[in-house]
């Protein structure tokens, strides 16, 4: 019997027939398994790298070191960190300094990398956008944002990355690794720059500053958002009814407002709620809590509000408010004002309906409802 396809020419004659025959040609370095076709062993191969990876992570967290140095018996949890120990001893050359800054380096190639940080020379071009990169590697991390290509998956969940070090973050969120310390207050995070910010709070830095009024921030994105407030930029819209936020929170929670989503439920009422800051304002009437002190008199209060007119009023108590109508006096304003009012007769909120004033908007909106029924 005569194959259909040997009819179609020769050029793909050597990978049919050994497909047809059988015949396994392609070899894996790794297990020595052999398969018939080349695509199957680069699927094969990807099961390498995931169980590589598992491993390498499972000896990074349980301290474990498999690979000993022949030339000074010290142990390292992966084989290209040994690979890098051993060159050092092979140069045994002193560490090159950077003339720049007082970082050193054994390898003449890590060093000429981290001078491009400084000289800001990115040789390596990416041929699809024409983006710039400092070194190989980080261009071929880029190029698989054209590509879409994800080639570390995670072993819990199989989700894909374009990066390694993006997965070894992923990796956290199943192990709740936490390897960054604060010095100051020991808390930990998965990620550096989460550490970086967080150190912030410590110090006061406040590195990012705003062109229009010179105020600063700890965190860039809070700067971006502040930025907004000159500007007037509001890019999140609303789907529902085109009103423009500047904060894509804020727009989330807007959104509620049509959707009618309460996700934050009280859990001593079972009252719920769209906002967190509501949920974390009402738990205060169940638990007690006062947060808000004062510094004059220690007293409590379990909303900013409440502390914020309780200061008013104690900064007034020295020189009340007095009317000089009659002897009463007060400590808030809008109290003073409302009560000149009934000296003068004056009746500001007039009702559209009958053309009744009142002394008070409160007032007003309890008269408009005998309207309503």
């Amino acid at each position: 019997m005569r194959c259909e396809e040997l009819d179609n020419g020769q050029d793909n004659i050597h990978p049919h027939t050994t497909a047809c025959s059988g015949e396994k040609t392609h070899l894996c370095l790794h297990c020595s398994k052999t398969f018939t076709d080349e695509n199957i062993l680069i699927v094969h191969k990807k099961k390498h790298q995931v169980d590589y990876e598992r491993t390498s992570h499972l000896r990074t967290q349980t301290g474990e070191e498999t690979f000993k140095c022949s030339q000074c018996d010290e142990g390292f949890p992966h084989k290209s960190t040994l690979i890098r120990q051993l060159r050092i001893h092979s140069l045994n050359k002193k560490p090159q300094r950077c003339c720049h800054c007082d970082e050193t380096f054994y390898q003449k190639n890590e060093l000429t990398s981290h001078l491009r940080t400084h000289t800001r020379e990115k040789p390596f071009k990416c041929s699809q956008c024409d983006r710039g990169f400092t070194c190989q590697s980080n261009l071929g991390n880029h190029l698989r944002t054209h590509t879409g290509e994800k080639p570390f998956h995670c072993s819990h969940c199989e989700k894909g990355f374009s990066v390694r070090s993006s997965l070894i973050r992923h990796l956290r969120t199943h192990t709740g690794e936490k390897p960054f310390k604060c010095s100051q207050c020991d808390k930990g995070f998965s990620v550096k720059t989460s550490l970086t910010t967080h150190l912030r709070t410590h110090t006061g830095e406040k590195p990012f500053k705003c062109s229009q009024c010179d105020k600063g921030f700890s965190v860039k994105t809070t700067l971006t958002t502040h930025l907004r407030t000159h500007t007037g930029e509001k890019p999140f819209k609303c789907s529902q009814c085109d009103t423009g936020f500047a904060e894509r929170g804020t727009l989330i929670i807007h959104l509620r407002t049509h959707s009618g989503e309460k996700p934050y439920q009280c859990s001593y009422c079972d009252k719920t709620f769209a906002q967190l800051t509501s949920l974390t304002r009402h738990l205060r009437r169940h638990t007690g809590e006062k947060p808000f002190k004062c510094s004059q008199c220690d007293k409590g209060f379990s909303h900013k509000t409440s502390l914020n007119q309780h200061l008013r009023s104690q900064s007034l108590t020295e020189k009340p408010l007095q009317c000089f109508h009659c002897d009463k006096s007060f400590s808030q304003r809008c109290h003073f004002t409302r009560h000149l009012r009934t000296h003068d007769e004056e009746k500001p909120f007039k009702c559209s309906h009958c053309d009744k004033g009142f002394f008070q908007s409160s007032t007003l909106i309890s008269h408009l409802r005998t309207h309503m029924y």
